[in-house]
């Protein structure tokens, strides 16, 4: 895989200290109530599954699947819902958990569709925040790392349904993404 990667942006072992971190913050804030995790297909389940095990208060979960890239390396803009949760959240507190934020509209669309159901509250997580790629203003409430405007791999991000498996976050070689026009790519 050291073949396809530019560089390593966040080794296992920083991914694992800022993954408890954050779930120590999300334990404090929530601390005697209890959280609906909201988990965004496909790329956020790794850090998602790591996130969960590190918050102590009570939590239930769900996964929504969204889409915006359909067969680009950018987003189209237009955002749909492709797997809706499958529980309520009305009166809960809600905590959606995404891989990563660049333009700002997927979140923006989740945050806005998920309001509409009356959550008692409702904030964002998200593992990578790539704020120079931003269409809209909007902040994720916990943010693991701050990133540059590179394509990013691993932990969950994807390139044409590849290198999610990756226990690191690496920039992909430009050549890779160049070379394959036509793949698919989600959040990133």
């Amino acid at each position: 895989m050291k073949e396809v990667m530019a560089e390593v942006l966040f080794s296992p072992e920083a991914i694992a200290a800022r993954v408890k971190e954050l779930g120590a913050q999300i334990s404090k804030d929530y601390e005697g109530k209890e959280l609906v995790v909201v988990g965004v297909l496909k790329g956020s389940l790794l850090f998602m599954a790591d996130l969960i095990r590190e918050i102590k208060t009570p939590l239930r979960y769900d996964l929504i699947a969204v889409s915006s890239y359909g067969a680009s390396t950018s987003s189209s803009g237009i955002v749909r819902i492709i797997k809706d949760i499958d529980v309520s959240i009305e009166n809960e507190h809600v905590l959606v958990i995404e891989d990563i934020v660049d333009t700002g509209l997927t979140l923006r669309y989740l945050i806005t569709t998920l309001s509409s159901r009356q959550p008692a509250s409702l904030k964002s997580c998200v593992l990578l925040d790539k704020p120079s790629r931003r269409k809209i203003e909007i902040t994720p409430d916990y943010n693991g790392f701050v990133i540059p405007d590179r394509f990013v791999v691993g932990y969950g991000l994807d390139f044409a349904q590849r290198y999610r498996q990756l226990p690191m976050i690496a920039v992909l070689k430009p050549e890779v993404y160049s070379a394959e026009k036509n793949g698919e790519k989600e959040g990133n």
